[in-house]
């Protein structure tokens, strides 16, 4: 039976690139796996199939002498790769059985064979703060519960005296193999847990963890311009590794509490503020107080209305590492009087009476547009009838 081309086996051209290559057999290598298809005798074919043209096509020189002279230039033994099995078999499909099967991370995240060493889990800290504190930043101190090295046995887990043993499951690998099918795979040791030592005589203090639960007083600098959803990393202040492995790392997240005063966009703020109705009719200044501390004045010029919007250079939020500082913005809003006096009425009536168009243009130019409305549905209606 004559044997498919290699490029036809792995569904790509002649012309395809080494990433393109790999992606496709580890596609179809996943998709005939045996272990994914037992009993599966076609599949179990075409997997050898897959492994035999990836060992050849993946090689450059292989490659090269399979584009010019076809199986042939395998043929006799010179291929290496006929059985479905080359040499570097195993790191060809560990990040495949990584996919498959979920195996080989766990096993490496040690400090090496027989060590026994973990890195610690990272952790999470949430932390809420002003709009005033985001904007000068601060020097906040915490109070974490968590892991840390225990003293009495420094870590490594053993009584004083005492040492952790060679774990003689799987003499200090971590890891066991068996045989599956046509595979050797290798799982976590269940008598070590993957650590490659055993503890016969554990400490007291910590019962052979290597590590004891205490509270801790961290001090963290929130620098000025921080955002909400901001996040600050502590490398080394997470939990304490395994046996004396490496710490893990803090993130600090940080929220800001809503603001009375100022809503915030990027480096920039928003502010609405109530004018006179007197103050808008006839312009003024008006008073804002800024993020900083500081009294901003506003000049409102005569005829402003509710929605006119000012600009206050400089008096923003400061951005992040960076020299520059956004923007306020003001947002008046013409507050109409309350509780008038009969005195305020009479001179508000007499008001009336002299104001024109002129004086109410939007007002004016409102009204006449409904009436106009309002008149050419009255024409519709008369010419239906």
């Amino acid at each position: 039976m004559s044997k498919r081309d290699y490029y036809e086996v792995l569904g790509v051209t002649r012309t395809c690139t080494e990433v393109e290559l790999k992606g496709a057999f580890r596609k179809l290598a996943m998709q005939h796996h045996p272990d994914r298809n037992p009993g599966d005798s076609e599949c179990e074919h075409k997997f050898r199939e897959l492994n035999e043209a990836y060992e050849v096509l993946k090689d450059g020189d292989k490659r090269a002498a399979y584009d010019r002279f076809g199986h042939a230039a395998f043929e006799q033994g010179g291929g290496g790769g006929q059985h479905g099995f080359g040499a570097d078999f195993a790191s060809t499909f560990s990040d495949i059985f990584e996919d498959l099967f979920g195996m080989g991370g766990g096993g490496r995240r040690g400090g090496g064979r027989g060590t026994g060493r973990e890195r610690g889990s990272d952790l999470r800290y949430n932390m809420e703060i002003s709009l005033e504190e985001a904007f000068e930043g601060k020097e906040a101190q915490l109070r974490i519960p968590t892991s840390v090295t225990c003293e009495v046995c420094s870590g490594s887990g053993a009584k004083a005296g005492s040492k952790p043993k060679t774990c003689a499951t799987c003499s200090g690998a971590g890891k066991v193999r068996h045989a599956q099918g046509f595979f050797t795979l290798e799982r976590t040791c269940p008598s070590c847990h993957g650590r490659g030592q055993v503890i016969d005589d554990p400490c007291a203090a910590c019962e052979g963890a290597g590590r004891v639960t205490r509270e801790r007083m961290l001090s963290v600098n929130i620098p000025p311009g921080v955002e909400d959803g901001t996040r600050i990393r502590l490398a080394g202040e997470g939990e304490a590794g395994v046996r004396g492995g490496p710490a893990g790392d803090l993130y600090i997240f940080l929220s800001l509490q809503p603001h009375e005063l100022y809503q915030r966009d990027g480096a920039d703020l928003h502010c609405r503020v109530p004018i006179y109705m007197v103050t808008a009719a006839l312009g003024g200044e008006v008073a804002v107080p800024a993020i900083d501390g500081s009294e901003a004045k506003v000049k409102v010029p005569a005829g402003t209305q509710t929605g006119g919007r000012f600009r206050l250079p400089g008096k923003g939020m400061p951005v992040l590492r960076s020299k520059q500082t956004g923007d306020l913005y003001v947002q008046v809003a013409v507050e109409t009087p309350q509780k008038l006096t009969k005195r305020q009425r009479e001179l508000l009536a007499e008001f009336d009476k002299l104001s024109s168009e002129a004086t109410q243009p939007e007002s004016s130019g409102f009204l006449s547009r409904v009436k106009a409305f309002l008149g050419g549905l009255g024409n519709q209606n008369s010419n239906t009838d």
